[in-house]
């Protein structure tokens, strides 16, 4: 891969481009976990997403989170359980993305990762290998903001290092995310799975 003259940084997100998103055997698995009905696998994806993004943001703890999915508070060892399955949904990861992230990485281009996740996630999610490609890794818990409100892509700018967001690329699976970078000036491919127009983008971005 060529260094993009035109390109001064990549912002990257996790969940759809570098991981892979959770499997239905996955979800059962949580859902089971949680004590919910192996028949209300919808049920529970809503009790799951409901409150999400105030955990995203880093404004509920891992108790009070659960504790709003299942409907009562979570006993220590069932805490336990939850947060590892939780956690085993969103820690896997696309080789062939990550193949071409090295690729990248090789030219000495800055890569930022920018995600959704909270606070526990994201402690396990900085002991991975490919924690090493990025110039910094920003998860919403942290920051305080998610995506796509407009603060969590200026954080991510100012960590690139570039003063100039047209020469900054965006990639992230969600449309309403990629809207919100264009508005702020950035490049955007909204990731749909296809690991050879990440590398176009990275490649030959003009």
């Amino acid at each position: 891969m060529t260094r993009t003259p035109g390109l001064d940084a990549v912002i990257l997100d996790f969940n759809g481009v570098l991981g892979l998103q959770p499997s239905r055997s996955q979800w059962l698995h949580l859902a089971r976990s949680a004590s919910w009905p192996e028949d209300d696998l919808a049920g529970f994806q809503h009790a799951f997403w409901n409150a999400r993004h105030l955990y995203d943001a880093g404004q509920l703890s891992d108790l009070a989170y659960w504790a709003r999915v299942v409907g009562t508070h979570p006993g220590p060892r069932l805490l336990r359980n939850l947060l590892a399955a939780d956690t085993d949904m969103w820690t896997a990861t696309d080789d062939r993305v990550l193949s071409v992230l090295r690729r990248a990485h090789a030219t000495g281009l800055p890569m930022v990762l920018l995600s959704n996740a909270p606070a526990h996630l994201s402690t396990v999610l900085d002991t991975h290998p490919w924690r090493r490609m990025m110039t910094q890794t920003l998860y919403s818990a942290r920051l305080e903001v998610c995506k796509p409100d407009p603060a969590a892509y200026q954080h991510a700018l100012r960590a690139t290092g570039s003063h100039d967001p047209r020469r900054v690329l965006f990639v992230d699976d969600r449309a309403d995310n990629c809207r919100a970078a264009t508005r702020l000036g950035l490049r955007t491919l909204h990731y749909t799975g296809s690991s050879d127009a990440l590398h176009e983008a990275l490649a030959l971005a003009a």
